[in-house]
């Protein structure tokens, strides 16, 4: 690869890395960029449809902007939701609560602002959780349902550009979150892992997710990882994709 095509590169990547942050959890910057979860072995939307009724008290804890509990359609009066992070809190507090929807700051998962039994369904994607914490929440017969990102997720992504980067967290495997369910007290009614293909269609939008996804690209910079770049780029410019692993499991669980 020449010197000139490096530095317009550079650029391009550079600018993309200025650019990066999220409003909510919207990935709308690089659509049609990449793609991801287009084939796991379950429909998380779906299997809380299964069991969510009009008439039940539905918690998201860690709705993000709250842009797919507001997909379910669910009775405003009966949706509560929290969220931690301080700019999505803001987003919530203009998007869900003139709804009525009661939404509460919280970024506790051990301590959540709630009543013993108020839910019926308490609701978790991609977010954090406490098993003996979503049990107290939980009427009798209420049912937790979460989709993960399990601690493997993109690891060969990270190892192409940060080959230094500390070794993925063990707890984040379904076989362990499991034990945690299970000793908290619940039935485990439903459990999946899957692994499946993430791929980037040019490197500039993998520079944007990884400034986006901080907690698994740590200490990422277009300066640092240049090099590995550069070698995204030629796989790419061979293949027309860059591509890695996500891990993802699905726990549904009964009271």
């Amino acid at each position: 690869m020449n010197t000139e095509r490096i530095e317009k590169l550079r650029k391009e990547w550079e600018a993309e890395e200025k650019i990066a942050h999220i409003h909510g959890w919207d990935f709308s910057h690089i659509h049609g960029r990449y793609d991801e979860e287009d084939n796991l072995p379950w429909d998380y939307k779906q299997i809380i449809e299964e069991y969510l009724t009009d008439d039940m008290k539905l918690l998201d804890f860690d709705t993000g902007g709250g842009e797919f509990l507001l997909s379910l359609g669910h009775p405003y009066k009966n949706t509560a939701a929290t969220e931690g992070f301080p700019p999505n809190v803001e987003l919530c507090k203009e998007t869900l609560l003139p709804l009525g929807i009661d939404f509460k700051p919280c970024d506790d998962e051990k301590s959540i602002p709630y009543a013993d039994g108020s839910f019926d369904i308490f609701i978790n994607r991609h977010g954090s959780f406490d098993p003996k914490e979503a049990y107290r929440l939980l009427k009798p017969s209420g049912v937790f349902i979460t989709q993960q990102v399990g601690g493997r997720n993109d690891r060969d992504l990270v190892e192409m550009v940060l080959p230094d980067a500390s070794k993925p967290d063990l707890e984040l495997e379904l076989a362990v979150q499991r034990k945690r369910f299970e000793e908290a007290g619940f039935t485990i009614i439903r459990a999946e892992e899957a692994f499946r293909p993430i791929r980037f269609y040019d490197v500039g939008a993998f520079v944007w997710f990884a400034h986006i996804i901080e907690w698994e690209f740590p200490d990422f910079s277009v300066e640092k990882c240049m090099d590995g770049l550069l070698r995204m780029q030629e796989v790419i410019d061979k293949t027309g994709a860059v591509e890695g692993t996500i891990h993802r499991y699905l726990i549904v669980a009964g009271k």
